[in-house]
């Protein structure tokens, strides 16, 4: 498994991590010795770096990988929560005694006096550019409240505006083989700011393992069931705004390379590498449900891709998805 540099946060972690919004139960219920396995499994596997929320299960991911922490004392991880989604989306909202209360919460959740990274978790935009939100992240981590803080962002702008700052240790953002522009605008930015980018939703929540099909269906209380119009959050979380139907055609293509590509890796695998390719990625962080699903997804963490086939990539992105997709861009 291949270590980088996150960031401003002078840690080393996998370029594979896991995410671990599944464990909270909104794919679909998980069981708490599920879940425990995929820890074990992923750790096993080379994974040091797991991303959590405060609203995943409203606190069970959390929960959970706490209990993780508490039976495993030596393992060497970098466990990054997210806060701010628990409340009224309202700018007033976040300030100093919201983030402290939620800081509490989550460190009550892990187990842990200091959590190593806290991002803002996708707050209105007016937010990344207050100045008053810096002051009080920067004082929670002068309080030893936190190591470090980011940003979780759904625009290139926010996540530009972010980079911006001095103290802003990571961002994270979509980015897989259906959304190319923060490869173009945001990567590059981080990289001369010295910012980490980890990269969720790295599958499309599953178009490219290229198992769906147009009748597949999904659990009610699966967010790709019930959020494929943005109605409960953010479209872009779910199949990457990508239209479902448009989405599972393009997957078989993406197959069809990752096949000439790697016939021995599966169309994830190479999805996955082929993002862990582009320069400026730091980790990225798939979500597994069962501890197959973690050691599949870790091993893509050493397989090698060509430039050849980096452009073919691209070439499907712009072909197929840019100006249906994300004629906006």
């Amino acid at each position: 498994m291949q270590q980088r540099e996150l960031g401003r946060t002078q840690r080393n972690v996998s370029v594979i991590g896991l995410g671990t919004w599944q464990l909270g139960a909104d794919w679909g219920s998980v069981e708490e010795s599920d879940a425990l396995a995929v820890l074990d499994s992923a750790f096993a596997a080379g994974v040091n770096f797991f991303d959590t929320a405060d609203v995943y299960g409203d606190g069970r991911s959390e929960q959970l990988i706490g209990t993780w922490l508490k039976n495993n004392p030596e393992a060497n991880v970098t466990v990054a929560t997210k806060m701010g989604r628990r409340v009224d989306q309202i700018p007033e909202n976040y300030n100093l005694d919201a983030f402290r209360a939620w800081n509490d919460r989550s460190r009550a959740n892990l187990g842990v006096d200091t959590l190593d990274l806290v991002q803002l978790h996708c707050p209105p935009t007016s937010v990344y550019t207050t100045e008053a939100t810096y002051d009080a992240l920067d004082l929670m981590v002068e309080e030893g409240r936190m190591a470090n803080y980011g940003v979780s962002v759904e625009t290139v702008e926010e996540a530009l505006a972010a980079i911006a700052r001095p103290n802003i240790a990571t961002v994270q953002i979509i980015i897989n083989a259906f959304r190319h522009k923060p490869l173009e605008v945001v990567l590059p930015a981080a990289r001369e700011a010295g910012v980490g980018i980890i990269a969720r939703v790295p599958l499309a929540s599953g178009l490219l393992t290229n198992r769906y099909t147009l009748q597949t269906e999904f659990a009610k209380d699966d967010h790709r069931n019930y959020n494929r119009d943005g109605s409960a959050f953010d479209v872009g979380e779910t199949f990457s705004g990508v239209d479902y139907a448009t989405g599972v055609a393009a997957a078989g293509e993406f197959a069809q390379l990752a096949a000439a590509e790697a016939p021995e890796a599966t169309s994830a695998q190479v999805a996955l590498a082929w993002l862990a390719a582009q320069d400026g990625i730091s980790t990225i962080i798939p979500g597994a449900r069962n501890p197959e699903q973690a050691r599949a997804n870790a091993a893509a963490g050493s397989l090698e891709i060509s430039e050849g086939f980096n452009v073919s990539v691209r070439d499907l992105y712009d072909t197929k998805l840019r100006a249906q997709i994300h004629p906006r861009w």
